[in-house]
């Protein structure tokens, strides 16, 4: 019992009358990973804050036991909670973008950790922290230490995060979702230093939705639903034999090449029907798109250019799913808004149904803009937040000339189509769950009767079970209106599951390209291959 750092036990946290996380326990000792698994609204983040006092002043927090190293935590002061906080347990939280201070540099955000809880002397913070750096795995650490967050790619801030989490050496590391939205590589690299920290002798609660995660670091897993538990076990009996159905479906819901083109959720077959049936007809024998020889420059503070795409080619079938992958700056986002048009290209065109599409004037391009549509990563940052779930889908159904006593009923139609009901209409964006956003930009997208789709990180920061029913959607989507999807990715799981072909991409050029299960089964490119290698699985 004394070996144990953490001690929690019939934790209740409740906001007003909602009780949010009811009556979890567990221990952490010194190396051991304790992981909590669920979807958005389990309790898992609400667990963790409250191990730091930062579960919210509304939230009542009550537990009979919560000790840190035999003392007691139930009644500290907030000066107390703020000798602990970093000293004792570090937090590394999903985004560092958010979590660094944007106006700081690095260096001296790693170093005002030093100076708050090791009580370093300033002349030794700045090595200090370049040291804690390269501990990380920053490369070029004394350069980085000079640059400010928005400089760094996600993978590099993250590792930032962990430098200023690890900077006081604490006994027990909360690291929250850390390896969300995260490239494979980095994902690897995030995984691996959390690795040898809980070889040093740290205790590690690991909070995720990813299962493939978990069972990489993991000792203990503790599945949540609701605030409840509803499984908990060493990792590999919970992954391998788990006992509760809820625990069955999130295992059956992570892309695997086991279910490749297989349905991820229990939920039924979406039936779609087509908005315009007057559609003018596509020649059958040519390509959906056809991009040739696409780059990109980008001019740096300083005069500096830097190319983001360099000569792409490729086709997408009619009917087809292509995937794009590659690590963050290989320029994947980038050659999809050269392909819709949205960015100019320096060279090369894109091709529309065998027309000019890239580079024109949109003036142009608009008769045809229905024809393409995309899904972001974050569609609540393209929707205006002031509009409801029916004038958003109503917008688009007014831009292809439905008239508007007819777009609330289309509107209808169209969210039962994607598994949605009428009584959302009067939402707005911040009232609706990442997944119900997501279901509305895929909405928002059929409501204009696209052929091409282009899907830029869809379903990169949904819980697993939630992306299982996006990529569902999408599989049906395609199946029953013959659709097109140019899919980008970083997660080489979901392109797996998705797409026919795939175009692997690094440093603005495709280094390899071919039929999915070819390039995964026997990838010819060495960058290819450590992606692959990289790819997290279930034990």
């Amino acid at each position: 019992m004394n070996d144990q750092l953490l001690r929690v036990r019939d934790l209740r946290v409740r906001f007003g009358g909602t009780t949010a996380v009811d009556g979890i326990g567990f221990d952490i000792g010194p190396g051991r990973c304790v992981a909590l698994v669920g979807e958005s609204g389990s309790g898992k983040s609400v667990t963790g804050r409250s191990l730091l006092g930062l579960a919210g002043r509304s939230a009542r927090v009550d537990a009979a036991e919560l000790s840190l190293d035999g003392r007691d935590l139930r009644e500290l002061s907030e000066r107390r909670w703020r000798d602990i906080r970093g000293a004792e347990i570090g937090l590394v939280l999903q985004d560092a973008l958010v979590s660094l201070d944007p106006l700081v540099r690095v260096g001296a955000q790693v170093g005002d950790a030093l100076r708050v809880h090791a009580d370093v002397p300033r002349a030794e913070r700045a090595q200090r922290a370049t040291r804690l750096l390269r501990d990380v795995g920053v490369p070029e650490p004394d350069v980085r230490a000079a640059q400010y967050p928005h400089q760094l790619s996600g993978g590099l801030r993250q590792r930032a995060l962990i430098a200023s989490a690890i900077a006081a050496s604490p006994r027990i590391i909360i690291a929250d979702e850390p390896t969300t939205a995260l490239d494979v590589t980095v994902q690897a690299q995030v995984l691996a230093l959390l690795g040898r920290l809980r070889e040093d002798g740290a205790g590690l609660l690991l909070i995720s939705h990813d299962l493939a995660v978990v069972g990489a670091l993991a000792d203990e897993i503790i599945v949540l639903r609701d605030g409840e538990v509803v499984e908990r076990g060493e990792a590999a009996q919970v992954l391998e034999q788990p006992t509760a159905e809820y625990t069955r479906e999130l295992i059956a819901a992570v892309p695997s090449a086991a279910v490749r083109g297989a349905r991820l959720s229990p939920q039924p077959v979406s039936v779609f029907e087509r908005v315009d049936d007057q559609r003018d007809p596509r020649p059958l024998d040519l390509p959906a798109l056809r991009v040739s020889g696409l780059s990109k420059s980008f001019r740096l503070p300083g005069g500096a250019e830097i190319r983001a795409v360099d000569d792409v080619s490729f086709t997408l079938d009619r009917g087809g799913a292509l995937g794009v992958v590659g690590e963050s700056g290989s320029g994947k986002s980038t050659t999809a808004a050269m392909v819709l048009g949205l960015v100019e290209p320096d060279a090369g065109s894109v091709e529309l149904d065998g027309e000019p599409w890239a580079p024109l004037p949109e003036r142009r391009r608009r008769s045809r803009r229905r024809r393409m549509q995309v899904i972001s990563q974050d569609p609540l940052s393209s929707f205006d937040p002031r509009a409801d779930v029916a004038g958003l889908i109503g917008e688009a159904l007014g831009a292809v000339g439905v008239p508007r006593s007819a777009r609330e009923a289309r509107t209808v139609g169209l969210l039962e189509q994607v598994g949605l009901s009428a009584s959302l209409l009067r939402r707005h964006p911040l009232q609706l769950s990442g997944g119900q956003r997501q279901r509305v930009a895929i909405c928002r997208a059929l409501a204009v009767d696209p052929e091409v789709l282009v899907c830029d990180e869809p379903v990169s920061a949904l819980d697993v079970s939630v992306q299982a029913q996006v990529l569902d959607l999408l599989g049906d989507l395609r199946a029953q209106l013959g659709v097109s999807f140019l899919f980008i990715s970083h997660d080489l799981g979901v392109i797996r599951h998705v797409t026919d072909d795939v175009a692997v991409m690094r440093g603005g050029r495709i280094v390899e390209r071919g039929p999915t299960e070819e390039v995964f089964l026997d990838p010819r490119d060495t960058y290819t291959r450590e992606l692959i290698q990289a790819i997290p699985v279930l034990r």
